[in-house]
């Protein structure tokens, strides 16, 4: 488990993102959970997830975590080939990304909406989901 994404299961916003990824990564690199998960729970230290707004994508890969703006761009270094385009982001300071993606994570269920629970992911794609 080299590469693993921690998102919002019921944030339509990051369900979208994930669907998107996962057709994105036709190596099957990632392996995903919910932050909601027990997978999650036990996974992830506490100082790292926020447990009642679940407000961050976190990024798991070789042993470290990487959050915010970190675990997207990560991810996209992850990704290769024409995802490399946007570790140019890399040039704008943390402080200004986290501020931009922290406007996003207090807005989104507002902006994208929430569904009740968490997605179920279908037959074909269970394995590569953590619970």
């Amino acid at each position: 488990m080299d590469h693993i994404i921690f998102f919002d299961g019921v944030c339509n916003l990051c369900n979208n993102s994930v669907n998107k990824l996962i057709k994105m990564d036709v190596k099957k690199v990632f392996k995903f959970a919910s932050l909601q998960s027990e997978f999650a729970r036990s996974f992830i230290p506490d100082h790292l997830i926020n447990h009642k707004d679940f407000d961050t994508i976190l990024f798991y890969k070789n042993g470290q975590f990487y959050d915010r703006s970190n675990a997207v761009l990560n991810i996209c270094k992850a990704l290769g080939g024409r995802f490399n385009v946007f570790l140019i982001g890399y040039i704008i300071p943390r402080f200004m990304r986290d501020t931009l993606y922290r406007l996003v994570a207090k807005n989104r269920y507002k902006w994208f909406g929430k569904k009740d629970q968490c997605v179920v992911p279908t037959d074909d794609l269970k394995e590569r989901f953590l619970d």
